[in-house]
């Protein structure tokens, strides 16, 4: 008996700045078993992004094409551009037994928590622990203009309101404390019963031993 479980698709949501990404990496350099969703997106390539390793970079009328013949998970037009998660890959390795990390928007959480993937889903929402911080972090890193930045600061409430959709919710006020709740999260429900296919047969196995002995 192989006692192999099904990977979880792990979904990591917050506003933008809210530590999401930089949490989902690293996660992945916790544990290298942990495959990274590639995303698809019409959005155009920035400086050092690589196409097949960041996203899969798409026109307009290819990404449309996929969606409408099925083959994304999940897709949402997010200030201006698409994403959205090939199906394929994610189904493999969830049968494979390897964990799927997201790092999507609440459009995309609920997409997949309607799909047929969905038992298998893992939610976790990230907020951050002030909105003045929040605004702190975005010029901080300092990838985007003034207008880019309100952009998402106006659109960072729409965000944090879908907060109950989802597993798990923690406030990101300690970078180093996020990550070990993750972590025990994650473990934990690796454990889920759901996540053990073999479990049935083994159960089945004990039954008959019994019935053997009485």
């Amino acid at each position: 008996m192989t006692e192999q479980r099904r990977g979880l698709l792990i979904i990591l949501s917050s506003p933008s700045g809210a530590g999401k990404s930089t949490l989902a990496k690293r996660l992945m350099a916790w544990d290298a078993t942990l495959r990274f969703s590639v995303s698809a997106t019409t959005r155009a390539p920035r400086e050092g992004e690589q196409d097949g390793k960041d996203y899969y970079f798409s026109s307009v009328e290819d990404f449309q094409k996929s969606v409408s013949e099925g083959e994304m998970l999940e897709h949402a037009r997010v200030f201006g551009n698409y994403y959205g998660s090939p199906i394929e890959p994610v189904q493999s390795a969830i049968e494979d037994g390897r964990d799927v990390l997201f790092d999507i928007d609440w459009q995309g959480a609920q997409q997949i928590g309607k799909s047929a993937l969905r038992e298998n889903v893992l939610s976790i929402f990230i907020l951050p622990p002030s909105i003045t911080e929040l605004h702190n972090r975005l010029v901080a890193r300092g990838q985007d203009s003034d207008a880019v930045i309100t952009d998402r600061m106006n659109k960072s409430w729409d965000e944090i309101s879908h907060w109950d959709g989802y597993d798990y919710v923690l406030v990101n006020d300690d970078l180093d404390a996020t990550e070990t709740r993750l972590k025990t999260i994650i473990e934990a429900e690796r454990m889920r019963s759901a996540q053990q296919p073999w479990l049935t047969e083994f159960v089945r196995g004990l039954q008959s031993e019994f019935e053997e002995t009485t």
